[in-house]
């Protein structure tokens, strides 16, 4: 797999909530580590995604913003 975006992070499929349209997918990227990902349901599919089964969050932005409290 080659893609553009720097940041890619490999990690197991914790728990996925399947709605009507989307599907939020929880990727665990280290030991108590999680990312959550909206994605459509029809991607999700596609995909084959299943719990415990690996998958790579590929996150392409051309800004962070950080803040404090």
């Amino acid at each position: 797999m080659k893609v553009s975006a720097r940041n890619s992070l490999k990690g197991i499929v914790k728990k996925i909530t399947v709605g009507t349209v989307n599907a939020e997918v929880s990727l665990e990227i280290s030991s108590g580590v999680e990312i959550t990902s909206i994605i459509t349901k029809s991607s999700a599919e596609a995909l084959g995604l299943k719990e415990g089964s690996e998958a790579y969050a590929v996150i392409k932005a051309s800004d962070v913003i950080l803040a404090i409290d």
